[in-house]
């Protein structure tokens, strides 16, 4: 399930970022100069797929049970549908940069790749402590400074996920990145709090004084 709904996305971006004579007009494509922008956001949009397929593949763990085929189809429909809608306008030979140009647009990459690498230690962190088999507390801070978020939030890897997705669409200031961040935050916020709830029951004393993903907010 996850290997289909993380693989979807890649493949297609990649599809509009060669601008195939399918989808654009080839005499404006060869005409209208790449800004910078739509190559490193090509990058990070396909580094951001491809760190989910190498943790799914090697960090996460999952359980044994089945995915409701229907799941499966809304999860691909929302991932590769969004995918489409933002590379299309990424892509576009008529894409304009963002207003604040260079400077926006590195302040905003380096935010986006900082997410990205917390998220990966999180996970890690996560995965560690399922395999060492001690379930007994909730996880701590290491000496990785990315792994400090834990002292704030009991979800930090939704808090990077939606870091590098606001990240994303100040970079490069495009509507339909900045919907689907929107929403992407709504939906994590969701799981967040669920699982808080979880911790809450099982490590009582270590999340009481945690936010679910944002520090007062969430």
């Amino acid at each position: 399930f996850f290997l289909t709904e993380y693989t979807g996305p890649l493949v297609i971006y990649l599809l509009f970022y060669i601008r195939l004579s399918t989808i654009y007009d080839q005499v404006e494509s060869r005409k209208n100069f790449r800004h910078p922008v739509v190559h490193l956001a090509c990058f990070c949009h396909c580094l951001h797929y491809i760190r989910h397929l190498l943790e799914t593949l090697f960090v996460h763990k999952f359980s044994e049970g089945h995915t409701p085929l229907k799941n499966m189809i809304k999860g691909c429909a929302f991932y590769w549908g969004f995918t489409s809608w933002i590379a299309y306008y990424i892509n576009h030979p008529r894409y304009t940069p963002p207003s604040f140009g260079h400077k926006q647009v590195s302040y905003a990459a380096l935010a986006f790749l900082m997410c990205e690498a917390g998220n990966h230690f999180i996970n890690v962190a996560l995965a560690h402590q399922t395999n060492s088999g001690n379930r007994t507390c909730f996880p701590s801070p290491t000496y990785n400074p990315f792994t400090w978020l834990f002292l704030l939030v009991s979800c930090p890897n939704y808090t990077y996920e939606a870091g590098s997705w606001i990240s994303f669409t100040v970079m490069t200031q495009t509507l339909p990145v900045g919907i689907f961040a929107f929403l992407m935050v709504i939906q994590m916020s969701l799981w967040a709090q669920k699982k808080h709830k979880l911790y809450l029951k099982r490590f009582y004393p270590e999340v009481r004084r945690k936010a679910a993903m944002i520090p007062i907010i969430f």
